[in-house]
């Protein structure tokens, strides 16, 4: 953090480099709800953030470049972390002098001090953990803060400003920025702490899962003794990182050693139901309309952190009748020519099994498709090729397109989708690699029962791959 920061009192306009993206597009629209100028640049924006950096008036600047900067002389830059030090943009601010902050450091600095700061960590379930915690409090009339990595339609976007004394945010262990190398998680300054996982991830700032539970390690110590730890115990790997902590650890999982756990769980058509228990004393029965064994997990885990900020479950258990999910998280984007369409983020091994087998288990009778675009970091490299096999082969077909960018990672490092398509195939999975978005439709079109589900995951645009589709599959259907 820059030495001459102005006070909050003494910034009138705030400029935002890479704005468009989920985390830095929310704080602007947080910035400019709280009556501050706004400016922003990115290289491009897509929907849904460039809808609601339009709704919130912020004018976003095509590209990167400097007179974006000087000329209008903001008062403070927040630079993201996908921004590098030879970003024009970034370049002009470190040799002109401007303040300038992280991502994370502004959220701190302008909206997190005096509040109860409740984060929400982990490999997997972050986004639909913050926005389950954000919404319990919500209807408990908490008044929350709120922001999001995702939209969440509870919370009417990706963040909510209340006047309640928490502030409940999605913290990830990616780096804050070129000039700062700690997670982004560090900065927040945890009083509650949900931690859902902890699994390989993010290979290209870790080299391995040690590493990546050190920094965990170093987020859980860093929760003071009258703080609170919630933890998905079940896993040896989380429960190893919650050792010799001094805030109090309360374990959560399916087995019996957890103090909050579940029984007698059930699924439908309309989502799941189970009982919570507390130690010996079982707390309410819960319905949720989400589907997965994991969403059981993240449900629990949300429950049992917001008992401890004041929420009865049963008063929970109310709110979680109205919960409405995330975008972009299992979400139905629509249903034509005999397919179902289904969008979702995920991404790592872990979460395409989970999320393969929900809907393998909620559309028992359609013939399930698999369409994974590998995008991330990790997934475009060799190190999951035989955990994709088995995340993938529960589904009945799946296609696996081109490693997205791939010119960017070393051929000897780099993911082969044909070793997965290979590993399927052996196991009686009708399986294809498929390049282009087009191609991957017309063979997707061309296939079809008549009694379809189309699950396509990626952590990207994936081409707009769900409305094309969608949009022939109407074609043909003459509408």
């Amino acid at each position: 953090m820059p030495r001459d920061l102005p006070p909050i009192e003494g910034i009138r306009h705030v400029h935002l480099i890479a704005v468009a993206g989920t985390g830095m597009g929310s704080l602007a629209c947080m910035l400019a709800d709280r009556g501050f100028h706004v400016t922003g640049s990115d290289l491009d924006t897509y929907p849904p953030m460039s809808d609601q950096l339009c709704d919130a008036g912020i004018a976003v600047k095509k590209g990167f470049v400097p007179d974006h900067v000087l000329r209008e002389s903001p008062d403070l830059v927040v630079i993201g972390n996908a921004v590098r030090r030879d970003n024009p943009e970034a370049r002009v601010v470190l040799e002109t002098g401007i303040p300038y902050l992280s991502f994370p450091d502004a959220v701190h600095h302008f909206f997190m001090r005096g509040k109860h700061s409740v984060v929400i960590s982990g490999t997997h379930g972050k986004t639909t953990c913050t926005s389950l915690v954000g919404w319990i409090l919500v209807h408990a009339g908490a008044d929350p803060s709120v922001l999001v990595g995702g939209v969440a339609p509870n919370l009417e976007g990706s963040f909510r400003l209340g006047e309640g004394e928490h502030f409940v945010i999605e913290g990830d262990e990616y780096d804050t920025a070129f000039f700062d190398k700690t997670p982004k998680f560090l900065h927040y300054g945890a009083s509650s702490l949900l931690l859902t996982s902890c699994e390989f991830d993010h290979a290209d700032i870790y080299e391995s899962l040690e590493q990546i539970q050190s920094v965990f390690r170093k987020l859980v110590q860093g929760v003071p003794a009258d703080g609170r730890i919630v933890a998905a115990t079940d896993v040896t790997t989380v429960s190893e990182i919650v050792e010799d902590v001094a805030a109090s650890v309360e374990g959560y999982g399916f087995k019996e050693l957890a103090l909050w756990r579940v029984s007698d769980v059930a699924f439908d058509r309309n989502g799941t139901q189970f009982s919570v228990w507390h130690g010996n004393e079982r707390m309410a029965r819960i319905r949720v309309p989400l589907f997965g064994r994991h969403n059981v997990e993240n449900v629990l885990g949300s429950v049992a952190l917001c008992h401890g900020l004041g929420v009865e479950v049963d008063a929970a258990a109310e709110a979680l009748k109205e919960f409405r999910g995330v975008r972009r998280r299992q979400e139905i984007r629509g249903e034509a020519g005999g397919y179902v369409v289904i969008e979702d983020f995920a991404h790592h091994p872990t979460a395409v099994r989970e999320t393969v087998a929900a809907m393998r288990a909620c559309h028992p009778e359609r013939v399930l498709w698999a369409v994974f675009e590998p995008r991330t970091h990790t997934s475009r490299r060799r190190f999951f090729e035989e955990d994709y096999v088995d995340a993938l082969a529960c589904a009945d077909r799946v296609v696996i397109a081109g490693v997205f960018r791939a010119e960017q990672i070393p051929e000897d490092e780099r993911m082969r989708p044909e070793q997965v398509v290979e590993g399927l195939r052996a196991r009686g999975i009708e399986a294809e690699m498929i390049l282009d978005v087009d191609e991957i439709i017309e063979h997707l079109v061309r296939n079809r029962s008549g009694k379809d589900v189309a699950l396509i995951m990626s952590n990207g645009g994936f081409g707009g791959i769900w409305d094309r589709l969608l949009a022939r599959l109407r074609k043909l259907e003459g509408k």
